[in-house]
């Protein structure tokens, strides 16, 4: 039995022709009977991301291409000019990271950059986080802090930490250049600036879409630089574009390993076998484990701290990419992937309990990461050293729950670097394009996220409709509420709001702060 579990182990590992991320599905729970059954669909989903990656429209409402794959092989660009972008931006971003590190782009009022602030939200700063938090050391040139929010207290704590901001190169990451909460992140930082008597252009960078608000802001007022963000490019693929090169190149890390990394990756899964394709196998064993409605959860299990934001990135690329009302053909499906996670071995004195013993709700993704550390490891017990100890438990907690009947695949890399990361982020990106096409949903838009963004700009709205009603004698927010002609439970949460942190709502039009009052009735 042994011997047999081994060679199926063998079989279902698609390596890269440099195993640089080895997929083991020993645990997977994966039979020749749902291989035979998914071979086909596989196929044609395979088919399916050549036809993309030679510029087919997959965003039909926007009429976009997908073409986050070409930014590691330009050369699989549909047009030379969109190539000749793609190398020219990798260019320039090496060269502006050159000039900040040498000195020859620096603050005004004297000094050198040495922390990145990035303003951005979702793909455009869950990637460089990624990126940083796995690879910061003492050595890199540059630290990176983050506004990922319009959260004030958030604003001011990283606001806190960064002090001074002469130090600091401020990277603006909106595609459109509308976001509400990078906009409002930016105007926060540049009050700050002022405050400290600093100026905002000489240290501002934008990274957006050319001719969006943000582009034609930093050309007026003569930021520092732009970078580009192409229409082709969705957030949460972003990381191997500017979004996440620049962050990567400023904090001294090697760009080109990553998207080496991830071309190579690219190319193994662009194999016809779905049992020599490594995306392929991890799509088979997610469809089989959900039965092809997601009907567990994907617990993402590091086995590595520099990788503990792994399950958030996932979390956006798996959840936005899958998560969708209707398929392709207008049927309602509700399709999705639900992803969470935290690092072993934290999670076995956390939730693994429940995983082993509970409800059988999920299935797990470990990644196994063979070098330690760097250099050699004491032994903290006779032939025993900290990093024996963490595989240990890696391989402790895999056979608890396979013991269980509860099923996992493994990520094996031989070390973490930006190579090997670019590999892993190429593999997941792959794999939810794939799994997409399995279930017959468009992984490249994301209508409910537009939804919330309208929803929450109507209830602004209603706040000024609100803030106008008021006047000098107390108002129930029944009264308000037939003032603005809406309903009193959509009022009171905003008025609540509004009460808790304005001295006055009356301040900017000159009323006194004891006038500005209503009662819950």
């Amino acid at each position: 039995m042994a011997a047999d579990r081994f060679a199926l182990l063998l079989d279902r590992r698609p390596a890269c022709d440099d195993p640089f991320v080895v997929v083991d599905l020993l645990h997977a729970g994966l039979t020749d009977a749902d291989l035979d059954r998914l071979t086909a669909p596989l196929r044609r989903g395979l088919a399916a991301l050549r036809q993309l990656e030679a510029g087919a429209i997959a965003n039909r409402d926007e009429q976009r291409r997908v073409g986050h794959f070409w930014l590691r092989a330009p050369g699989f660009a549909p047009e030379p000019a969109i190539e000749a972008q793609i190398v020219g931006a990798l260019d320039t971003i090496e060269s502006f990271a050159q000039a900040v590190h040498g000195g020859r782009i620096a603050p005004p009022e004297g000094g050198a950059f040495t922390k990145v602030l990035l303003v951005g939200i979702g793909g455009s700063a869950l990637g460089p986080m990624l990126l940083a938090d796995a690879f910061d050391a003492p050595q890199n040139p540059m630290r990176l802090f983050v506004l990922d929010n319009t959260d004030p207290d958030g604003i001011d704590r990283e606001l806190q930490r960064l002090g001074s901001l002469q130090d600091t190169l401020v990277l603006v990451v909106s595609k459109s250049g509308g976001t509400p909460e990078t906009r409002n992140g930016m105007v926060e930082v540049e009050r700050a600036c002022r405050a400290q008597g600093l100026a905002f252009a000489a240290r501002a960078v934008a990274v957006t879409t050319d001719g969006s608000a943000l582009h034609q802001r930093a050309k007026s007022e003569g930021w520092v630089a732009t970078f580009p963000m192409w229409d082709w490019v969705g957030g949460r693929t972003s990381i191997t574009s500017a979004v996440g090169l620049l962050p990567m190149a400023l904090l001294g890390l090697d760009c080109r390993a990553f998207l080496a990394g991830a071309a190579a990756m690219d190319d193994a899964t662009r194999r016809d076998e779905p049992k020599r394709n490594p995306a392929a196998m991890l799509a088979a064993f997610w469809h089989v484990q959900g039965q092809g409605r997601g009907e567990r959860a994907m617990v993402v299990l590091p086995y590595k701290d520099r990788l503990l934001l792994l399950s958030r990135y996932l979390q956006q690329l798996v959840m936005e990419s899958l998560g969708k009302a209707i398929d392709r053909q207008g049927q309602k499906v509700h399709q999705g992937l639900t992803v969470y996670g935290n690092k072993g071995s934290t999670d076995q004195h956390a939730y693994v309990q429940q995983l082993r013993d509970g409800r059988h709700d999920f299935f797990a993704l470990f990644v196994r990461v063979l070098q330690d550390r760097q250099g050699p490891s004491a032994e903290v017990e006779p032939g025993v050293t900290t990093g024996d100890y963490l595989d240990g438990f890696w391989l402790g907690t895999r056979g608890a729950l396979a013991e269980q009947g509860r099923a996992s695949a493994t990520l094996e890399l031989e070390r973490l670097d930006e190579r090997n990361l670019g590999a892993l982020v190429a593999l997941f990106e792959r794999t939810v394009a794939l799994y997409a096409e399995l279930i017959d949903v468009n992984a490249f838009h994301q209508p409910g996220v537009e939804a919330g963004k309208k929803a929450a700009a109507a209830v602004l709205a209603l706040q000024q409709r609100l803030l106008a009603a008021l006047d000098r004698t107390p108002r129930t927010v029944r009264d308000l509420a037939a003032a603005v002609g809406a309903d009193p439970v959509e009022c009171w949460p905003i008025l609540q709001h509004l009460a808790a942190n304005r001295e006055t709502v009356f301040g900017a039009r000159g009323h006194e702060p004891e006038t500005a009052t209503f009662s819950r009735r």
